[in-house]
């Protein structure tokens, strides 16, 4: 018998720990998982998961603005904020329930209390201590907001999907792909959204042709822009709202002041003191290329570790730790090629490298581009606009990057993936058959290199 209670404790029930969990028990393992507030972590409860929905209802506006291009004539329409809540919420509990199932079925023992690290092997749960002979911290982060006068009245991310009521006007801080996409949410649902950043362009890390063609779209959409602008101070209005002072001696008034400035680790108060976890200066948890901390029996993944905070990279980080601890596996993750989209209105999708990484790595780059109105939109007075484009390096002709501002972008890229993953070359795609007529099309048929 075991000198320790579990083989594997992890902390956190998000995306991550609960992979990880059930492949561990799968293989034969004795796991507990401790979680203090929702089985499904962020992307479950309030991120990706609730967003999309919230993206989903904010777009009906403008399908209803096409439809009599397409013979369609509506009646008087009506968006009713609480009913999307609630069945927002409905859905959100049902989900709660598949993650319970999905850690039952495995034989997974769970506690839904609070955990705190005691040592290398030891973990205080609620009242009672437990002991494993390996620890897994995935506890991923939470909204993180500058301290100015006035901050505790703005909210995150969080609270926005537990509104009592839309605002008439809102100003989003941020320029991360959060801040974009509650940007195009809020607009979409007929407020008077704002969006403030302090950079000269918003979605940093991005390819510099989808950040312009992305904030020229979202203008067209009726979104304010205010880029080289810092919030200074918050306060409340008498007769409601907020004054909102910037550091270009700009004031502003809205109903609602939204923070999307970023995430931090969950790592306060968790006991990581008592251990020799390593906390990096980005405060992340310090991790090898097995995500193993410097305490050897503790390990750690998903965004609590960095840099790249995506539900689909903890749930492989979830995986391979499970099948390398318990399965006799050596997998050592390629963090390569990891596509990933932005749901803003347009959506921007991309895998690969920018033109600015191609150039700053590779001696000589081509680029393909091309930029047109989409045909759901052709019958409609709706001026939108997307934009394809491709990386490819000159002496390989290998496609290095594909990039898509437009209609289900992120649904064409997660395709482009794979042909990127695969090794593909600009001559594979162009020896590729399109399907007539899509906009995916477009990246098989593009041929002209761009000035």
């Amino acid at each position: 018998m075991s000198q320790y209670d579990y083989d594997l404790l992890v902390i956190g029930a998000g995306s991550g720990g609960v992979r990880a969990s059930r492949t561990a028990a799968r293989l034969g393992a004795r796991v507990a998982v401790v979680e203090e507030r929702y089985l499904g972590g962020t992307c479950v409860n309030v991120g990706c998961v609730p967003k999309k929905l919230l993206v989903y209802a904010s777009h009906y506006a403008e399908t209803f603005q096409v439809a009599p291009g397409f013979g369609w004539h509506l009646g008087a329409t009506r968006f009713d904020w609480s009913e999307l809540l609630a069945n927002k919420d409905r859905e959100i509990a049902r989900l709660n329930e598949v993650y319970r199932g999905l850690l039952q079925n495995t034989g997974v023992t769970l506690f839904e209390a609070r955990a705190r690290v005691l040592g290398p092997n030891r973990v205080a749960v609620g009242d009672r201590e437990i002991t494993a002979e390996r620890i897994l911290i995935a506890v991923g982060g939470w909204p993180w907001k500058p301290d100015i006068p006035g901050i505790d009245l703005a909210i995150t991310s969080n609270e926005a999907f537990y509104l009592n009521e839309l605002p008439a006007s809102i100003v989003i801080v941020g320029g991360g792909y959060i801040a974009v996409e509650f940007a195009g949410i809020f607009n979409g649902l007929g407020v008077d959204t704002h969006l403030c950043y302090r950079g000269d362009l918003f979605l940093r890390g991005f390819d510099k042709d989808v950040r312009d063609h992305a904030a020229s779209e979202l203008r067209k959409k009726g979104i304010t822009l205010h880029f080289n602008t810092e919030i200074c101070s918050i306060a409340e209005e008498p007769g409601g709202g907020y004054r909102i002072q910037t550091d270009v001696n700009e004031e502003w008034c809205a109903g609602l002041v939204m923070y999307a400035t970023g995430r931090q680790p969950m790592i306060d108060d968790l006991g990581l003191e008592h251990t020799a976890v390593q906390i990096t200066e980005a405060g992340t948890i310090a991790v090898d290329e097995f995500m193993q901390t410097h305490e050897p029996s503790i390990y750690a993944l998903g965004d609590v570790t960095g840099p790249v905070a995506l539900t689909p990279v903890a749930l492989a980080q979830g995986q391979a730790l499970a099948q390398n601890l318990y399965g006799g596996d050596d997998i050592k993750l390629s963090y390569k090629n990891i596509p990933a989209a932005v749901f803003s209105q347009p959506t921007i999708a991309t895998v690969g490298l920018t033109e600015e990484e191609a150039r700053a790595s590779y001696e000589r780059i081509d680029i393909y581009k091309s930029s047109f109105g989409p045909m759901q939109y052709s019958l409609s007075a709706i001026g939108e606009r997307a934009l394809i484009k491709l990386v490819v390096d000159r002496d390989t002709d290998r496609v290095l990057g594909c990039h898509m501002v437009g209609p289900d972008a992120g649904e064409i890229v997660q395709g482009l993936a794979v042909a990127l993953t695969a090794g593909a070359t600009k001559a594979d795609f162009d020896r590729t058959i399109g399907i007539h007529p899509t906009l995916a099309e477009e990246f098989v048929t593009l041929r002209q290199v761009a000035e």
